[in-house]
């Protein structure tokens, strides 16, 4: 906390309340609450992945609840609550290393994207009550696997007086979706962000993707801050820094030291039929506006306007330079605060 403050951010928000204490400890929970305002931060956190077909890869998550999983999640939703912590993120799956569409879960094998959705949505009516009890927002990420229509759909059912949206705003690049098509649809539910950029690039196999920091890509933030401001005024704009390598193994138990350097380029298959069979709620529109995006990425590229994606593939990725990496996006983020006015 202290060392976000020092770096001259407006707070913090913690991946999961297991980050601030694995025992879920009220003494350290209220000291971080009290560091928040004495420091004038402020706080948010997350629970873990409500998708029952992902839970096996956060075993936390049911030890938390000595077994119930269900109790586990009422525990962190009762344990934030009391320290003041009222959005709280969680996602449905992780990123797999391995390239391609088998990077995602919504292409597992074993069990179909719809059947995961289902159990998913099932997870959250059981957790509605326990969100409602105690005056918390549960906000499901518009994650790397998963649609903003899907994720619409699931906050709708589950009722958004207790359930939310954390806009990721270069994951959806990875559905194939637009970002500001996609800031109108999810607006009127965001209550947390997760704010990073990305370049794309057209190719003959579909579309490349590279994560980058805030200003060096091509998600149209000037465009989209204004969209969520609109809806939600005291939103949150939290910046998702890329981990150091060696922190990555850490929170991503399914990848290896060799394998992190892959998220360098993640291909979005977007020409292959099983992948547009994949994603029913893709419309021509929709498509088009996302390829119109990669070609615009190739050109500035080109023009030298933005970096290559060789240039953002760097050999090793450490502490430091995580650090530098977060400053300059926050720089680039406040720049366009402040053109966009307070009401932005």
């Amino acid at each position: 906390m202290r060392f976000a403050h020092e770096l001259g951010m407006d707070g913090i928000f913690f991946r999961t309340v297991l980050d601030m204490t694995a025992t879920l400890d009220p003494g350290v929970l209220r000291d971080v609450r009290a560091c928040a305002g004495e420091l004038g931060l402020y706080l948010e956190a997350g629970l873990g992945k409500v998708n029952p077909y992902a839970m096996a890869e956060a075993p936390e998550l049911r030890a938390a609840g000595d077994g119930d999983t269900l109790l586990g999640f009422r525990r962190m939703i009762a344990a934030c609550a009391e320290a003041g912590i009222t959005e709280l993120w969680a996602g449905t799956a992780n990123y797999k290393p391995y390239g391609g569409r088998y990077a995602y879960d919504r292409f597992r094998t074993d069990v179909d994207w719809a059947d995961q959705l289902a159990a998913t949505g099932k997870f959250l009516a059981r957790l509605a009550p326990v969100a409602r009890d105690h005056a918390v927002h549960v906000n499901l990420e518009t994650h790397e696997e998963i649609t903003s229509f899907e994720v619409v759909r699931l906050v709708e059912a589950a009722g958004p007086d207790a359930f939310g949206i954390v806009f990721d705003t270069s994951n959806l690049l990875q559905r194939g979706e637009d970002p500001v098509r996609t800031a109108r649809r999810v607006a009127p539910y965001v209550r947390q962000t997760h704010i990073k950029d990305a370049a794309l690039s057209l190719t003959a196999g579909g579309v490349l993707y590279q994560e980058r920091r805030v200003g060096l890509g091509v998600v149209d933030l000037r465009t989209i801050l204004p969209i969520l401001r609109a809806a939600n005024p005291a939103l949150h704009l939290t910046i998702e820094n890329a981990q150091p390598w060696d922190e990555v193994a850490v929170t991503y138990p399914t990848f290896t030291a060799e394998q992190i350097p892959l998220r360098g380029r993640t291909l979005v298959e977007v020409f292959d039929p099983e992948w547009q069979a994949g994603h029913p709620d893709m419309s021509v529109a929709e498509l088009s506006a996302y390829l119109r995006l990669a070609q615009h990425s190739d050109a500035l590229i080109a023009a030298g306007t933005l970096p290559s994606f060789d240039e953002c593939a760097p050999d090793t990725f450490g502490f430091d330079d995580a650090v530098l990496a977060v400053r300059e996006s926050a720089a680039v983020l406040r720049a366009l605060v402040d053109e966009a006015g307070p009401s932005a």
